[in-house]
């Protein structure tokens, strides 16, 4: 088998997974920028370099996400659901329930014994339970948004933010900077609104265990300890959560 090129275009990020053998070779992640079809070629062509390939040498190149249309190169386009399927079954074969926090939209799966999609959730169109979310509250607290996470676990008086909309939420935020509240205290408070938008996405196809977070948002410790805390489980995350759906992707042309 040749080597297959699985790629995930998304509304913030695009991530490339080179596959050989189900074995991953290399990947890359880099913004999407609004282009969808230059982030896609450039962030292929770094993924392949890095594995001493060219886009030659791919026997097959499949594309998923927001901006899979956009990938002029691909062999085939899949969901996203199901490459999400397709890359946690593969990290942990006992996964039955996926959450994916993304920049724009998060997202709940059920997936059946077999690891195929049984049902599947998405929130409504708000930010309020994805990362644009986060973004938006580290540009008003000037913390990068690598830091959120560890910062938001030093909280001891979590602000409870009586909105789970971005954009009020937003404004109740400077409101309690005003107020004098810590920037550790706001950012706890944002997961625990985040957390629950989450939650309610899973409660609605039902949990099961085991629970895997992936996307940009399972890299942000203190969601993800949220996030524990309102499902009332421990959930695992695998070593890279950005790139689930690039490697599902990768394994279902394979």
């Amino acid at each position: 088998m040749g080597c297959v090129l699985g790629i995930d275009v998304g509304s913030g990020f695009s991530r490339p997974v080179v596959c050989k053998d189900a074995a991953v070779l290399s990947h890359a992640v880099m913004p999407s920028s609004g282009d969808y079809k230059d982030a896609a070629r450039k962030v292929a062509g770094t993924a392949l370099a890095r594995a001493g390939l060219s886009l030659a040498d791919v026997t097959r190149t499949v594309a998923t996400g927001y901006g899979a249309a956009m990938v002029d190169f691909s062999d085939r386009s899949v969901t996203d659901i199901s490459c999400h399927a397709s890359g946690v079954r593969h990290l942990f074969p006992s996964a039955r329930t996926v959450v994916d926090i993304g920049n724009q939209f998060s997202k709940a799966i059920k997936l059946d014994e077999a690891g195929r999609v049984a049902n599947f959730v998405l929130n409504e169109k708000c930010a309020g339970g994805s990362g644009k979310f986060l973004q938006l509250i580290a540009r008003i607290l000037r913390v990068r948004v690598e830091e959120i996470g560890a910062l938001s676990l030093r909280s001891t008086k979590p602000v409870d933010f009586t909105t789970g909309c971005a954009v009020f939420a937003e404004s109740e935020a400077v409101s309690r900077i005003a107020e004098g509240a810590l920037p550790e205290d706001i950012l706890a408070g944002v997961h625990k609104a985040m957390a629950s938008k989450i939650a309610n996405l899973v409660v609605r196809i039902g949990l099961v265990e085991a629970c895997v977070v992936t996307g940009g948002g399972a890299l942000d410790i203190g969601l993800v300890r949220t996030v524990e805390t309102e499902l009332g489980t421990k959930v695992l995350v695998p070593a890279k959560p950005q790139i689930s759906a690039a490697l599902g992707a990768a394994l279902l042309g394979g």
